[in-house]
């Protein structure tokens, strides 16, 4: 199926005392361009992710964003011996001071001795990164299915729409073959009425420079090369979206042929009609290939 460039998905996960949050969107690029942010005590997701990805999608700036946090909740708490000792050491100064003056002191209590600054902290729990890597690639793999199930809808929407525009074409084409048989008409009767102003002058005419002229007057004139073109670029685009694989470059190449046909069949009408099929032409290719640009 086709794809958008445009596209956008998130989800959140769990594995253990650990959460996460994904972040992916992309948009327009040239070719295939991944950025991520990801923690860095996670070694080996980033390649592993971008390979990943890399296998569904061909074109795109893409920027993936995760945020792992751990729930304190599973975290132990344990004693730090060295501050432990600090604070016992500190105590006994204090104590042997007081007794120097006299003062006698409230027997110290477990808790206090623990509310010290640093004398109880948490315990970091031992991180399995192998084990979290697993399940964020697990994981990840909805997300990216998900990902590129929406670039796959807006993809197929631009189909539809390529498609309706290609028949937009195909019809002003049409238009413009209809057009040429009064245009004919037309500019016959202007050259016979410019010929005969010619012959009634009182000038020499070289006969044979004449019919060259003549001839190359209506070579100029004839757009039947141009309509033969457009009719065959409409079939070209038409086999690329048929074909349902990344079909932007393609595609915009094509356009840029389409406009160039359209630019000549309006630089060679010489009639208003035929001028007016060339401007919406003009008008239908160019919607087309800005539509083009967001295919992948």
């Amino acid at each position: 199926m086709h794809q958008s460039m445009t596209g956008f998905a998130s989800a959140q996960g769990h594995h253990g005392a650990y959460s996460w949050v994904w972040d992916l969107r992309s948009v327009n690029a040239r070719g295939l361009d991944v950025r991520v942010r990801l923690p860095d005590w996670l070694p080996g997701l980033d390649a592993a992710l971008k390979a990943r990805l890399g296998k569904r999608i061909a074109r795109g700036n893409v920027t993936l964003g995760l945020r792992v946090t751990r729930s304190e909740e599973t975290a132990a708490l344990a004693v730090n011996p060295a501050a432990l000792d600090q604070v016992l050491i500190a105590m006994a100064q204090v104590e042997d001071r007081a007794m120097q003056q006299g003062l006698s002191l409230a027997p110290s209590r477990a808790a206090d001795i623990l509310s010290q600054r640093g004398v109880l902290e948490t315990a970091a729990v031992e991180e399995d990164a192998e084990a979290l890597t697993e399940a964020l690639l697990a994981d990840f793999d909805t997300l990216a299915r998900a990902f590129v199930a929406m670039r796959e809808g807006e993809g197929a929407a631009l189909a539809r729409l390529l498609t309706d525009q290609l028949a937009r074409i195909e019809d002003l084409v049409a238009q413009a073959g209809a057009v040429l048989g009064t245009r004919r008409e037309a500019m016959q009767e202007a050259l016979q009425a410019q010929l005969r102003r010619v012959l009634e002058a009182d000038v020499a005419v070289d006969q044979q420079r004449l019919e060259q002229e003549l001839a190359l007057i209506a070579v100029k004139a004839d757009v039947t090369e141009e309509l033969d073109r457009l009719t065959a670029h409409v079939a070209a685009a038409r086999g690329i979206l048929e074909s349902g694989g990344p079909a932007g470059r393609k595609l915009d190449f094509l356009a840029q042929e389409f406009n160039r046909e359209a630019n000549t069949l309006c630089s060679k009408s010489q009639n208003a009609d035929l001028t007016a099929v060339g401007l919406d032409l003009k008008a239908v290719i160019e919607q087309m290939r800005e539509q083009v640009q967001n295919l992948e």
